[in-house]
């Protein structure tokens, strides 16, 4: 598969409209073996993805570990990778038990630190270097600061700025799963990117109103994260998550009312849910969460898969999209 390639806001990286987010080889959720992991890269760079994206709040550094591992035997050149800042990970000699209140199926060996400080920007981006076995990143992320704008501004996203001029790394942004805040960098900041996660999807197009056009306006990338939701758009029933809880009976109804209207047209609601997002102009790239070679193979036959315009039209037409959405042309 050949995936096209678009720039990332002002910077001179390309990334790949398709991308494998790391999440899943972190044990979100549930454990994945190494060799699972491993097997979900390379199924994935054989699908055509070149960009992947981690941090080291999934599952403690464990993305990180297993995604430089994996990409060890790939041209340097050939490849994008994106990690995040504001997280510092420090060791809790001792502890028992696992990491799951966080969300991730590994041991609590160590505690995350929020740190949005320069220095915290620093020592945060060295210590991923070193479990990634890499000596550049090409995209960093300020992660998550929501209750920390005021430092992230000030302090995270300045030094950022500094490594950016100093060549320590390539393209900067902010990663949130909300709009409002991400658009106040775009306003207030030189950023080059954002990664808006969850709220530009076929059940949730909350950065569709502010964000997206004003990143389009000012030529920040964007890159679109949580398409499925964290699970309910792959399989909508009963009990799937919903932005990492239990789906509520809104979002489920919606989810199933989706999935009835592309079964109508002959179309897996899993291809609907990668492909909306990727049709809006100011979208670079789209990340799949991906834990096995499994799942990298069917995101491949999901995005070879034809829809036709009647579907985003029935959609819409039924008010379970925004009139004013873009769709994708017809495929195939």
């Amino acid at each position: 598969m050949t995936l096209h390639r678009n720039t990332l806001g002002r910077g001179a990286l390309r990334v790949t409209e398709f991308a494998f987010g790391a999440a899943g080889i972190g044990n979100l959720f549930t454990p994945v073996t190494d060799a699972a992991a491993e097997e979900a890269v390379h199924a994935a760079w054989d699908a055509g993805m070149r960009y992947f994206d981690t941090a080291p709040h999934y599952g403690l550094g464990l993305s990180e570990r297993r995604l430089g591992a994996a990409l060890r035997c790939r041209p340097r050149s050939e490849y994008l990778l994106s990690t995040k800042v504001g997280r510092i990970l420090e060791p809790t000699p001792g502890a028992t038990g696992a990491d799951l209140a966080q969300g991730f199926a590994v041991p609590a060996t160590h505690r995350r630190r929020w740190d949005f400080t320069a220095s915290g920007v620093r020592r945060s981006i060295e210590a991923s270097l070193e479990r990634l076995g890499l000596d550049r990143i090409d995209i960093v992320y300020l992660h998550d600061p929501d209750d920390h704008a005021a430092e992230a501004l000030g302090q995270a996203y300045p030094e950022l700025a500094r490594m950016r001029d100093e060549g320590t790394v390539g393209v900067i942004g902010a990663g949130m799963n909300q709009a409002r805040l991400l658009a106040r960098f775009v306003r207030e900041t030189d950023i080059d990117a954002v990664l808006l996660a969850g709220r530009y999807t076929l059940l949730d197009q909350g950065g569709l109103a502010e964000l997206l056009p004003l990143a389009a306006d000012r030529g920040v990338g964007v890159v679109i994260g949580g398409v499925f939701n964290s699970g309910l758009l792959a399989d909508p029933r009963p009990g799937a998550s919903f932005d990492y809880a239990a789906a509520p009976p809104g979002p489920l109804a919606r989810a199933l009312d989706l999935r009835t209207v592309c079964e109508r047209h002959g179309v897996p609601l899993r291809a609907a849910a990668l492909r909306f997002p990727a049709a809006h102009p100011a979208v670079a790239s789209v990340l799949i969460g991906l834990r096995s070679a499994a799942e990298a193979h069917d995101a491949a036959a999901m995005l070879d898969h034809p829809v036709p315009d009647a579907l985003w039209a029935e959609l819409k037409g039924r008010g379970l999209l925004p009139a004013d959405a873009p769709t994708p042309g017809a495929v195939g």
